[in-house]
Formats: structure tokens, C-alpha cells, sequence
């Protein structure tokens, strides 16, 4: 079999060329030889959305190792927004690498890392004095927020959201709403969790033009007779909901929780870990509504690929934990922190806010002329590169987690590398790498149309 599409490299690092090319069927040979090895020899629960193994990444593509060329509209889950080997990263980490790879920051700290932090004081929203801390990952962040708003405010509980999503550990599973994957078999969590309604407009029983205020209303309430807002160290949200389904709150229901959150002097937290660093169309989503977040967690998108996560904040709440209270042997890696220098370079110098931005304008119109042609598809949304389809039984708004997966898996067989979500299983979201070409996004986008009509 064979089908390829040219189109435009927008990024360093090796030449590949940005095209989508089918020569086996998907997976190919090797990789199911590969896959062969990775069920004797990975653990069980470490799955795969596809059952192919990469060889080479760029631009806006995949290679695989039978030779199949991938259009991504996964980006890694929105980490390779400036590309999987963009040159000022690969550059800037390169150097690192041939200088040293571990120090520690703890014990003998490096330039790099207060750069990094430097950069997130001037990115993140607000115009107060902020610090941050280096960590390894998005879950690991959230965690450390906690640990500060609890120190700061000495209080405990902490309040999250339905369909949030902050992470695989212990505590970070209690955070979290979806119990499968994420949660089922894994307990006991940790406590003083709270959980409170999102305002999901697409599922608000008042409907849409209800929600911000009818669900604002009722987490007052819950936090106020349920929790106590003088027992609420943090409210902890994201600002476009990421793995439950790519929701965005409806218009004005974030501002009054933070305005909640500042009456009571509790901490807000803006999980931006996946929405942050130019992936909505501004430096974080938390900007849309004029928000400023007293934290603010971060990774994915933040360092190119490497591992790397932040929690950046409101001096005086980041210095409330005494000395040696915070960090990690690997937290704020050399490598990954030059890496991360990389990734803002080439976010400022290609503007990548503009090009998510640009995205969404292809994304969002087409989607919604496929809504108009495809009753399956219940509702379209998202900003700028982070945007979603949520399918359901034509008619209703049940949820068809079954059809997902077949469109997922038509869009896979067809050499289109797309994602699902949702606390329901059927969303499909599309996070493009922030490079790619308008040529691979429209071709994508084709392969979508056909695999709903093939449903």
C-alpha cells in the first residue's frame, strides 16, 4: 500500500520530510516484532495508543521503524509543541550534555536553573514578584503545590473538580476524577480531597447559557457547608480540563471561583500542564479570562521533550516552606533545563502563540462543518491547538465511547496519530505539534472525515 501528501518542514533538527507515507499496513512488521518484545519484557499496564514504534520525529510527523511516515496530532500529549527535535533545543542541550549532565541543584547549583525560573517569573500570568521550583514531572508539580498552599495558609483540605485530571501518584490520583485508568484498584488515596461540579456547558443540566453561574453558585456552597473555607488551603483546577475531555469552563465560572479563592485567603492553583506554553493560542489559558493564578504548575510543552515541570508562584506563598522543605534529586536536570531555554527560544522566535491560534482557525470551522455532516459528533470546542470532538448516539447526548474508538483506530490505520479522552471515553482531541505544516493539517483532518463516515 502506499499514500503520501508533501508539505512545508516548519522546524530544525534532521530532515524528514513532512509528508504522510504508508508502505505496510499499520502496525508494520517490525514494530509488531517490537511489541512482541515489549509484552515480554514492559509491564502490562504501560499500554500504547498505537502499535507502532517510532524511529525518527519532527515537524508534524512520525516515522516509524517499517518506514511509515505518522501525521501527529498528539505531539507526545502536547510535550512536542515546538517540535520533537527543534534545533535550538537540541542545540542548547547538546552543549549541556558535553559540559555535565547532574550537579544536583541542591548541592551545587547551576545558571540554567534559575534562567529557567527567571523565564516562568516573566511567562506566567500576573505582574507580582514570583519564584518557582524545578521538578520532573506534571504530577510532581501539583503535588508541590500542594505542599506549599498547605504550609502557606496551614490548613488542609484541598478542593478539586469533576473531570479534572492532575496525575498518577497517590496523591494526585485522589486529585483526580476518572477512576479507569487512573484510579481503579490503586487505593486507598490520600484524604482531604474535596470534590466540587465543573461548569461543563455541552452536560450542564441548566444548559449552556446557565452554567458559569449555576455551577459557580454551587461550589460556593459546597466548599462553604461541605469543607469550610477556613479548612481550604487550595483550589486546584485546570484551565481548559485536559484528560476529561478538553472542557472549556464556561465564561466567567473560573474568574468567581478565584475571586472566591482570594475572599477566603485560599491558594488558587492553575493546573497548566497541559494547557500551558503557547498551546491555546496565548502563553497559558489562565490569560483568557484575565486570570492570575496565585500557582501556576507546569511541564509537558515547557522543555521539547525532556522532563522537566515547575510550580511558579506569588513570592510569598513560594517562600512559606523552610529550607530543604522542597526539591528532588533530579529536579530542574541541567540538560533538561537547557532544553527548556531551547523550547522558549523557539516559541518567541516562530511566535508560536500566533501559529496556535492559526491552528485553531483550520481546526475548529472544519470540525464544525464535519459536526453539521456527522450527527455523531455532540459538540466541538477548545482554543486554539488544544481543541476536541465529543461523540455521541446521534439524537442524545449519551456518550458512544464504542464509535471513538472506531474512528480513533480507522484515523490510526490510515497513518493519522490522533488521541482519546473524556471521563465518558469519547472524546477525540487533536494537539497538534505547533509546527506543523497547514498542508498536514488539512490532510489529517480528510482522514478524520473519512473514518466518520466510514462509522
Amino acid at each position: 500500500m502506499s499514500a503520501t501528501s508533501d508539505t512545508t518542514e516548519t522546524t530544525g533538527g534532521p530532515s524528514l520530510p513532512q509528508r504522510r507515507r504508508l508502505v505496510t499496513e499499520i502496525p508494520g512488521p517490525r514494530s509488531r516484532e517490537l511489541m512482541a518484545r515489549k509484552t515480554a519484557a514492559v509491564a502490562a499496564g504501560v499500554g500504547s495508543v498505537m502499535p507502532v514504534f517510532a524511529r525518527r520525529a519532527g515537524g508534524g510527523v512520525v516515522e516509524d521503524v517499517d518506514g511509515n511516515s505518522l501525521i501527529d496530532f498528539g505531539s507526545g500529549i502536547a510535550v512536542t509543541s515546538v517540535g520533537n527535535s527543534a534545533e535550538a533545543v537540541v542545540r542548547r542541550a547538546t552543549a549541556q550534555l558535553e559540559q555535565f549532565t547532574h550537579t544536583c541543584a541542591m548541592v551545587t547549583p547551576y545558571e540554567s536553573y534559575v534562567e529557567v525560573c527567571e523565564e516562568l517569573a516573566r511567562l506566567t500570568p500576573g505582574d507580582h514578584r514570583k519564584k518557582s521550583i524545578l521538578v520532573n514531572s506534571g504530577a510532581e508539580a501539583v503535588e508541590n503545590a500542594v505542599k506549599i498552599a498547605r504550609y502557606h495558609t496551614r490548613r488542609q483540605a484541598v478542593v478539586v473538580f469533576d473531570h479534572g485530571y492532575h496525575g498518577r501518584t497517590n496523591l494526585t490520583m485522589a486529585l483526580t476524577a476518572k477512576n479507569m485508568p487512573y484510579k481503579h484498584g490503586f487505593g486507598p488515596f490520600a484524604p482531604e480531597v474535596y470534590r466540587v461540579p465543573m461548569a461543563y456547558p455541552y452536560r450542564w443540566p441548566g444548559g449552556a447559557e446557565n452554567c458559569a453561574e449555576e455551577a459557580a453558585a454551587q461550589v460556593v456552597e459546597q466548599i462553604t457547608r461541605q469543607v469550610g473555607a477556613e479548612n481550604t488551603a487550595a483550589i486546584v483546577v485546570e484551565p481548559i480540563l485536559g484528560e476529561g475531555g478538553f472542557i472549556v469552563p464556561a465564561r466567567g465560572f473560573l474568574p468567581r471561583i478565584a475571586e472566591f479563592a482570594r475572599e477566603h485567603g485560599i491558594v488558587f492553583v492553575a493546573d497548566e500542564i497541559q494547557s500551558g506554553f503557547c498551546r491555546t493560542g496565548q502563553w497559558f489559558a489562565s490569560e483568557d479570562e484575565g486570570l492570575v493564578p496565585d500557582l501556576v504548575t507546569t511541564a509537558k510543552g515547557i522543555a521539547g521533550g525532556l522532563p522537566l515541570a515547575a510550580v511558579t508562584g506569588r513570592a510569598e506563598i513560594m517562600d512559606a516552606a523552610h529550607s530543604g522543605g522542597l526539591g528532588g534529586t533530579y529536579g530542574g536536570n541541567p540538560v533538561a533545563c537547557a532544553a527548556a531555554l531551547g523550547a522558549i527560544e523557539t516559541m518567541r522566535e516562530l511566535d508560536l502563540p500566533a501559529r496556535a491560534r492559526h491552528i485553531g482557525e483550520i481546526l475548529l470551522p472544519r470540525l464544525a462543518e464535519l459536526a453539521a455532516k456527522h450527527p455523531v459528533i455532540g459538540d466541538v470546542r477548545g482554543r486554539g491547538a488544544m481543541v476536541a470532538v465529543e461523540l455521541v448516539r446521534p439524537g442524545t447526548k449519551e456518550p458512544d465511547p464504542a464509535a471513538t474508538a472506531k474512528v480513533a483506530a480507522a484515523c490510526h490505520a490510515e497513518g493519522l496519530l490522533v488521541l482519546t479522552t473524556g471521563t465518558y471515553g469519547n472524546v477525540v482531541r487533536f494537539l497538534p505539534p505547533l509546527v506543523i505544516g497547514d498542508d498536514l493539517l488539512h490532510e489529517g483532518l480528510d482522514i478524520l472525515d473519512h473514518a466518520l463516515t466510514t462509522l
